[in-house]
């Protein structure tokens, strides 16, 4: 989590609760101005291993827009679910235009989470939602702070309260207050997780500096750590169709900038007591029309090609914008 004050980026500082008492859904209408080319001035479209398909810079006049923390795509690769690092759900689609490029997103229906007492508009350290992944047996949600992993039924997320909380494997004293379990993410079904979820935590290191990590459930149940490096942090994680785990990343340092990459982890190397690595699929600063990158998902192509989407977290800050960016992941 992070908010800018003053042209610096602030990590852990808790922006404000945004209408924590309301229950009922709310409708959000976004503007949406395309974005062209990844790098300003530039025509490049190859950024690493990726190649750029367009973005968004998506604005609201509603208090409650912004914030985004976590993206799941539904499997007609439009519809979308996402939440708000403020404890809201969000249920959106995404609009082409004739070129087949991000033009817009529908009007957002966002509804406020129910937690496992029945109640709505909790304390920000106990519905800081920062994680979500689709599962056979409902939509997992991970949160920062109270920290835990929660499944919610699905569809009906936005009217009920979780059906139970997922034994997380690590430590809750491991865990920092606000550097928690940022990624929640579910393996397919033919991968050697057999469709097990994973969670991985932002800066909260182990022992030996890696960042902890656990697969929550299937055949190959236990925790492992992924090795930290180069001051980046991790924000979010998608599984592609061959079971590789992508990991978003991001890092802010005076020296460096704010700056995002995204890391290939084999998905073999996923086993209880590993400490697992991978190569850079792609790294970026703010040459490219960045923010702070908080949410990625992989979707299957209307031509059968991989793609990823990323969004930010504004924070609910004047300073900063909430983004999506769509990239084709190359061969």
């Amino acid at each position: 989590m992070a908010a800018l004050a003053g042209g610096v980026l602030l990590f852990g500082s808790d922006h404000q609760d945004v209408q924590a008492g309301s229950s009922t859904m709310e409708t959000i209408t976004v503007s949406s101005r395309p974005i062209e080319s990844f790098r300003f001035g530039s025509g490049t479209t190859r950024f690493g291993q990726l190649e750029f398909l367009g973005g968004l810079v998506m604005r609201s006049s509603h208090p409650l827009f912004g914030a985004l923390s976590s993206i799941r795509f539904r499997p007609d690769g439009r519809r979308f679910l996402a939440v708000m690092d403020s404890g809201h759900f969000v249920e959106g689609r995404i609009e082409r235009d004739g070129q087949g490029r991000l033009s817009g997103v529908s009007t957002l229906k966002v509804t406020p989470m129910i937690d496992r007492s029945g109640r709505t508009g909790g304390a920000k350290r106990s519905m800081d939602s920062e994680g979500l992944a689709f599962t056979p047996e409902g939509v997992l949600v991970s949160f920062e702070g109270l920290h835990r992993v929660d499944l919610y039924p699905d569809p009906a997320v936005e009217s009920a309260r979780p059906l139970r909380t997922v034994p997380i494997l690590i430590p809750r004293g491991m865990l920092e207050n606000n550097r928690g379990l940022e990624t929640v993410a579910a393996a397919p079904a033919d991968s050697p997780l057999k469709g097990a979820a994973v969670v991985v935590a932002e800066e909260s290191l182990d022992g030996q500096g890696n960042h902890p990590a656990a697969i929550l459930d299937g055949p190959l149940k236990g925790r492992f750590s992924v090795r930290h490096r180069d001051r980046y942090l991790v924000t979010d994680g998608a599984f592609l169709p061959d079971g590789d785990l992508l990991l978003l990343e991001r890092r802010f340092t005076v020296t460096d900038g704010l700056g995002f990459r995204i890391r290939r982890i084999d998905g073999r190397t996923l086993k209880p007591d590993a400490v697992v690595d991978g190569p850079v699929l792609i790294e970026a600063n703010m040459s490219e029309q960045i923010d702070n990158m908080e949410g990625l998902d992989v979707v299957t192509g209307p031509d059968g090609d991989t793609r990823l989407f990323l969004i930010s977290d504004d924070n609910r800050s004047l300073l900063q914008r909430s983004l999506m960016l769509e990239f084709r992941l190359l061969p």
